[in-house]
């Protein structure tokens, strides 16, 4: 009888996943996070992927292997060499980021080399650059990038035939990026913009008729208003405050995204509620993304567990592991950037309106890459 109560024969193999995040990070600060403007973070990546390990667990226990979450928070940028020497000792080769865009650029430069070997999530930032001419072939992607977004948001108007668009945009450098992007996905949808306008929030009264709503929607042509707002607190006032009833897309109203928190297929709720129970919020996209990237690297781990790391990273980069987001479709990285292909919810604050591709798009290999950067346009070159 004794033995029926004995020690397992094989203690689990315990592999570490580090999450990557900086102290004062001010996409992170607590007063712009309680504002949970669309598209924007609303926690620290550590609660998807801690949540992602638990997923796993069943999956992983059966492969002999466990996941191991270790929280990185470096104090500045300068204490990311000491940083990586600590995860080396520690033989740990998988990473989340979940840090601004310089400080991503300076963990993917600097890992591989620190670390013998490394794949690096990002989780939290939507910028093309890093999926184009900045991109690096340890480099994955889980949150959609700003192109598939708008994309998504551009197939959704297409498809019910809103084609003329007014179009406000920001003083913001990220403003900027969001209206290239809207543009192209114009562009590719037969999209129109009647008038193209700038905003700005100002306290000065000679530029007070650039932060007037009423006024900046006043030509009647369009059939809907594009905000692109990257800090996300002009758009949270317009809509139900244009001149004339048209919708409002964009960075508010209607908007693309990873994730939402009322999701209601392919085991949606189930997600979102054991999220909820974790980390005492709603799962948003950037949520998802962690926990999505902490998925991927369970996968590869019970596909190839005694692999080597650069093995791995053929095995996700070349979609031969394959991986369920709860969105209805089975989900792999593109081998031309690392993004990871997937559906994306065009949805408003109560529930999702629609998911892209829409019915009816096609492309000639997986309709999945008619969002973002497709492998012909690609500007990657390190694959």
């Amino acid at each position: 009888m004794a033995g029926l109560f004995s020690a397992p024969a094989f203690a689990a193999t315990k592999i570490t996943i580090a999450v990557v995040s900086l102290d004062g990070d001010p996409r992170h600060a607590s007063r712009r996070m309680e504002k949970a403007y669309p598209g924007h973070p609303t926690g620290r990546a550590i609660d998807g992927v801690r949540l992602a390990a638990e997923d796993s667990a069943f999956e992983l226990d059966a492969a002999g292997l466990e996941l191991v979450v270790k929280d990185v928070v470096l104090p500045n940028v300068a204490a990311l060499p000491k940083a990586l020497a600590e995860l080396k000792a520690s033989k740990v080769q998988h990473l989340v980021a979940d840090l601004p865009l310089a400080e991503l650029r300076q963990l993917v430069q600097a890992a591989p080399a620190a670390l013998g070997g490394a794949v690096v999530f990002n989780t939290g930032l939507d910028d093309d650059s890093l999926r184009g001419a900045q991109c690096a072939a340890h480099l994955l992607h889980t949150l959609p990038s700003r192109a598939m977004l708008s994309d998504a948001l551009a197939q959704y108007l297409a498809a019910r035939n809103w084609r003329k668009a007014l179009l406000l945009q920001g003083p913001l450098p990220g403003d900027a990026l969001m209206t290239d992007a809207f543009n192209r996905s114009a562009k590719r949808f037969g999209i129109k913009l009647t008038q193209h306008k700038p905003f700005k929030l100002t306290g000065d009264p000679r530029e007070r008729d650039l932060g007037n709503t009423r006024l900046l929607t006043g030509e009647r042509e369009h059939e809907f208003v594009a905000v692109m707002d990257s800090d996300g607190e002009f758009a949270r006032t317009v809509p139900y405050a244009t001149q004339w009833p048209r919708p409002v897309v964009g960075a508010s109203g209607l908007v693309a995204t990873a994730w939402h928190p009322q999701w209601e297929r392919y085991g949606g709720p189930q997600l979102s509620r054991r999220f909820a129970k974790l980390a005492q919020r709603p799962m948003q996209g950037h949520d998802w993304s962690a926990w999505m990237a902490g998925r991927a690297v369970a996968a590869v781990l019970v596909d190839q567990p005694k692999a080597p790391v650069a093995q791995q990273l053929k095995a996700l980069r070349g979609a031969g592991v394959t991986l369920d987001g709860f969105k209805g479709r089975k989900l792999s990285f593109r081998a031309w950037d690392g993004q990871l292909r997937q559906p994306v919810f065009v949805s408003h604050v109560d529930g999702v309106a629609g998911v892209a591709p829409l019915d009816g798009v096609l492309h000639r290999t997986d309709v999945l890459d008619t969002l973002g950067v497709d492998e012909p346009e690609s500007a990657c070159k390190n694959r």
